[in-house]
């Protein structure tokens, strides 16, 4: 059954995953959505589900209030991805317009949590929250990344307000937290060239090889003189935390790639196949 460490505010839009270990194989025991969420299964049952979320619109309007919650049983695995970025439109009345994602990972299971990222457009208004708690043994893959906008439009940093932030508990202990509040009167200035910013954290006891491997790979990599991408990783309990920026959407997309290969022997498939 779906659990939630609060009792949810009534919301606009909900989806709720479940995934079990059935017979060995990873399957979705539960799924439902409601507008203007839609949440789509193309791979039920397997080594691992794959699973994305949409919305009516491709994005969020003012007023608009999502919630998601997963569940995933002992030994399941998930892939769980967006059909495309997340459009936040203009929302000058400054009505609530947020979403939030909460996740329950129990023992020994892995989700790859990788949707593509948030598109604030000028003037638009947005808050996002995000949970995972993970029991004994458990991994996870998060990658929560944003764009300056409608670059192409002449939109670079024009919203109003955009904040996010992600905790991750192990054990019911809180390990991670990773807050972002950014608004309108001092992002352009901060941000400079970068129209791109990421942030990918591999946690868990059953990730340590792949967490190593990527601290390594960072810290042996020269740090050019304004340079189009620029990365860090730093260790985290547990884990590791990789943050990139770029000058273009593109570049940060390709280095994220680049660092996500481990993930299709994990799952079983390769989730981007057919996207990136």
């Amino acid at each position: 059954m779906l659990t939630s460490a609060e009792t949810p505010t009534p919301q606009t839009g909900q989806a709720a995953l479940e995934v079990s270990l059935v017979f060995g194989q990873s399957t979705v025991t539960s799924a439902f959505s409601s507008s203007p969420m839609k949440l789509l299964t193309p791979v039920s049952r397997g080594k691992s589900v794959r699973a994305c979320t949409s919305s009516f619109g491709g994005g969020l309007v003012a007023g608009d209030q999502t919630r998601l919650d997963l569940h995933l049983g002992t030994g399941a695995r998930c892939f769980l991805g967006s059909q495309s970025s997340t459009k936040i439109y203009r929302n000058p009345g400054r009505l609530p317009c947020s979403h939030t994602t909460h996740a329950q990972l129990d023992a020994e299971s892995l989700l790859v949590f990788a949707p593509d990222p948030v598109q604030a457009f000028a003037d638009s208004h947005y808050t996002q929250r995000q949970e995972f708690h993970l029991e004994s043994g458990a991994g996870l893959v998060l990658l929560d990344w944003f764009t300056s906008g409608r670059a192409a439009c002449g939109e670079r940093w024009a919203f109003a307000h955009f904040e996010s932030r992600n905790d991750v508990f192990l054990g019911g202990d809180r390990a991670f937290v990773d807050p972002v509040l950014l608004s309108a009167d001092e992002v352009p200035e901060r941000m400079g060239r970068f129209n791109c910013l990421a942030t990918l954290l591999v946690i868990g006891a059953q990730l340590k090889s792949v967490t190593d491997a990527l601290l390594d790979t960072i810290a042996l990599r020269p740090v050019g003189k304004r340079a189009a991408l620029a990365c860090s990783a730093s260790a985290v309990r547990a884990g590791a935390l990789l943050r990139v920026a770029g000058e273009s959407v593109e570049a940060v997309r390709q280095e994220l790639h680049g660092h996500l290969g481990f993930v299709t022997e994990l799952l079983g498939d390769d989730p981007w196949a057919r996207k990136w």
